[in-house]
């Protein structure tokens, strides 16, 4: 029995949810811990394309349940969409479980985080737009709307009425929108509640009575490290802690529950958004790996910025999560190039540094320094062992490896659940792999 966090060790946009989804084969239940649907995962089985934003990708599996947990934040509206996706491609959505005490996205929630981006100007941060940071601060606040609120028709209406009042201040005075209309919201999301709350559990007591059952627990996290709130690249962050620890305290369970730490990391970096990225590329590279990639949000459709692989924010991240071992992912991605670089530290100030800098003008500052590697040239796309790599290929991830300190457990060639290479057992195996340091 092995209770797994998977988490990004970039940015986000790592290919969690094929990972994710790979490991759920071995998980009686998988957590998603935190985020919103400012997240997005794209998976592709048997040729078809899902994209979910808010359900862990366990659910593509009949005797997996999927919970997601009380420390994400939810849109209702979204979460019925992609029930309705999933329906329409077959899919028993009757393993979906929806913890009561998360929070929920409301429609002034959407509204706010637009007019505060707009009104940051050249300090705009890169939000989504879908209210993911203001659903958290009115949940810090203590004046959040939560699923079990949904259930009570009467109770909603109490709660909301005042909430509402006071938002329409804001939308009318402040930003020169149109107010809400109480009753429209409460009857919308009565209606929601009606439809979800067949799903609607106690989140902790499903986690825990499930492992006292020793059953397998994947907990799964959205965005990634460097985007953490607490531990990534302030402000351009998101608004909870996707880390491992996060885990913790949005699923409900304590430290010593986690048995493993996977981080995901692609072979090469991009980021979506603002903010400083030392290790990005230019012109032609970097249009390579965005069109190869298909390096465009989930989410957004937003082009996501590439770059070479960033040693230095890989090893913060092994750090700040405690990886046990790493999945890496798109290395197809760079089979027609010549010649590979790796940013192995960075030039600050005059000097080499090997540490991730906390501060965002300290890291903006950063200049990268490289390592090139001979490319392969070589489709590894049908490699299903590490014996059908090519040679430079293979040095590559042992580069990786070494750079990073920590094993490679998975290598991922492609979006098809069958384009991977396991190089052990990142569920039951050992804590090591075969290009362990």
């Amino acid at each position: 029995m092995a209770n797994v966090v998977v988490i990004g060790a970039q940015w986000g946009d790592e290919g969690k949810g094929k990972i994710t989804d790979l490991l759920s084969r071995s998980a009686d239940l998988v957590v998603r811990y935190q985020g919103g649907v400012n997240a997005g995962h794209t998976i592709v089985v048997d040729g078809t394309l899902l994209k979910l934003h808010l359900i862990p990708s366990g659910i593509l599996y009949p005797d997996t349940l999927c919970l997601i947990g009380a420390g994400t934040v939810v849109d209702p509206r979204v979460l019925i969409a992609e029930l309705d996706m999933l329906l329409d491609n077959r899919i028993d959505v009757s393993g979906l479980k929806l913890a009561s005490s998360a929070h929920v996205t409301m429609p002034y929630h959407r509204l706010l985080d637009k007019a505060l981006e707009r009104n940051r100007g050249p300090y705009r941060i890169g939000t989504t737009g879908r209210g993911i940071g203001p659903t958290y601060a009115d949940k810090s606040e203590r004046s959040g709307i939560r699923i079990m609120d949904l259930l009570d028709s009467d109770g909603l209406a109490r709660r909301l009425c005042p909430i509402i009042r006071q938002k329409n201040e804001f939308l009318q005075n402040l930003y020169g929108l149109e107010p809400l209309d109480a009753d429209a919201v409460i009857r919308e999301y009565v209606g929601y509640g009606q439809r979800l709350a067949p799903h609607v559990v106690d989140g902790t007591r499903t986690i825990h009575a499930a492992a006292r059952n020793r059953k397998n627990l994947l907990f799964e996290g959205a965005q990634g490290t460097l985007l953490d709130l607490d531990h990534g690249t302030y402000p351009y962050v998101t608004s909870s802690n996707p880390v491992a620890g996060g885990a913790c305290i949005g699923a409900g369970v304590g430290p010593t529950m986690i048995d493993r730490v996977i981080g995901v990391a692609k072979a090469y970096t991009t980021r979506v958004g603002e903010g400083p990225f030392p290790a990005e590329l230019q012109g032609d590279l970097n249009h390579h790996l965005t069109d190869r990639g298909g390096e465009f949000g989930t989410t957004t459709g937003r082009r996501r910025r590439c770059g070479w692989f960033d040693g230095v924010i890989g090893r913060y991240a092994v750090q700040v999560n405690g990886i046990d071992c790493l999945a890496i992912t798109k290395l197809d991605v760079l089979d027609e190039l010549a010649e590979i670089k790796v940013c192995t530290a960075y030039e600050l100030d005059g000097e080499v540094i090997d540490d991730f800098p906390v501060d965002a003008c300290r890291f903006a500052c950063c200049r990268p320094i490289f390592k090139t590697l001979p490319g392969w040239q070589t489709d590894t796309s049908p490699c299903r062992s590490l014996e059908d790599l090519p040679p430079n290929a293979l040095a590559y991830l042992g580069e990786l490896a070494d750079l990073l300190q920590a094993p490679i457990a998975i290598v991922s060639l492609g979006p098809d659940r069958g384009q991977t290479i396991l190089v052990e057992d990142p569920i039951h195996g050992p804590k090591r792999g075969l290009l362990s340091h």
